[in-house]
């Protein structure tokens, strides 16, 4: 039977401070050991994704897993998870095997989003979290007052108690995830594995879910990990990163694996590099006449940005043949002109959008 707090249109009660979860021992809540993940097959043998994994996760920390499609996020999250037997080696949660723990000893250890909700129907959003009780559940489904209050607790801790009595159905996809993220927390483990938590949302959304985990890292002492394509909100939001890739994992801060390249080997392309400076993926830098831009504030930069989206090369320094320069305007661009000067003829324009017009009719110049 599913269980049910009683009464869940209303208020549930919740904990003054956030609850610790519980620590069987003063080992990492998971740690892997020569662990091979990948598929067996009954004709060709092992279709091996990655071997040799030697991983492990802090408490209280928020880990990224990047690395491009088909690389095995996925099969990594299930094998961890116990949904997938790894090719070899050992998963280990709390310094314990996990394939010596019953699925109940798993469950009160390890809780696990996944990218497609199941169908929840009319399923009152409350009730959906009360799931994350069943490994506590008596032989009836009843919860406790403890139960109810780990399940109020989890509600408040995604600021979403007001949902609670709606029906999924009636949720938006993020309101929906938040509701997945309650339910794991209120199953009152030590580790959350989510899969693409992102996947569906708008980018307000993205945003507001990784401050969200973050946060639930610093006040609870959970660790959590994620599978994610989001570089650029891993990157600002996480503690450390898992980046899988072609020539193995590397583990570390965002930071340094930005600085050691492991992030540029991982996901550039022939078409597209990632910069270092900026943290973001870029176009290789264009061939043709250089176009410099005067100024480093902010309406400087986006002006970079256009002329690069635009395939045009732009210039490091001074003394390049065509110049760009700001005159007047405020923070939001009123009043503002933008100077455009080729070959010591001075043209002023309004938008940015015009600088664009004006340089694509001059054949002097080339775009990669």
């Amino acid at each position: 039977r599913t269980p049910r707090p009683h009464g869940s249109t209303a208020r549930l009660p919740r904990f003054d401070a956030p609850p610790q979860p519980p620590t069987s021992s003063a080992a990492a809540p998971l740690e892997t050991r020569a662990l091979a993940i990948g598929y067996r097959r009954s004709d060709s043998g092992a279709g091996v994704l990655a071997a040799g994994l030697n991983l492990r996760l802090q408490r209280g920390q928020l880990t990224a897993l990047l690395g491009p499609n088909g690389i095995g996020k996925s099969t990594l999250l299930r094998s961890l998870a116990g949904m997938q037997k790894p090719l070899a080696g050992q998963v280990r949660l709390a310094d314990a095997d996990l394939r010596q723990l019953s699925p109940g000893q798993i469950a009160r250890r390890l809780s696990i989003v996944l990218t497609q909700a199941p169908p929840l129907g009319a399923m009152k959003a409350a009730d959906l979290v009360a799931l994350g009780r069943l490994p506590y559940a008596n032989w009836f489904g009843g919860l406790a007052d403890y139960d109810r209050r780990m399940v109020g607790w989890a509600l408040e801790a995604v600021d979403a108690a007001a949902l609670a009595g709606l029906p999924m159905r009636e949720l938006s996809d993020g309101q929906r995830q938040k509701m997945m993220i309650a339910r794991a927390l209120a199953q009152e483990t030590e580790l959350i594995l989510l899969d693409e938590p992102t996947a569906f949302l708008d980018l307000p959304r993205r945003v507001e879910l990784m401050l969200l985990l973050k946060r639930l890292t610093r006040e609870t002492g959970r660790s959590i990990l994620l599978a994610t394509h989001d570089l650029d909100l891993a990157l600002r939001c996480c503690d450390c990163l898992w980046v899988m890739g072609a020539g193995g994992l590397r583990v570390g801060a965002p930071e340094d694996l930005v600085l050691d390249d492991s992030i540029a080997r991982t996901f550039s392309q022939s078409d597209i590099r990632f910069d270092k400076a900026s943290g973001a993926f870029e176009s290789p830098r264009a061939d043709g006449v250089s176009i410099y831009v005067r100024g480093d504030d902010v309406r400087a930069a986006w002006m970079r940005r256009a002329l690069q989206r635009a395939g045009y090369a732009v210039a490091d320094g001074p003394g390049a043949p065509v110049e760009i320069s700001t005159a007047g305007g405020d923070d939001a661009g009123e009043g503002l002109e933008w100077t455009l000067c080729i070959a010591g003829r001075h043209r002023r324009h309004s938008t940015i959008a015009a600088v664009l017009d004006a340089l694509a009719g001059e054949s002097c110049l080339s775009r990669g």
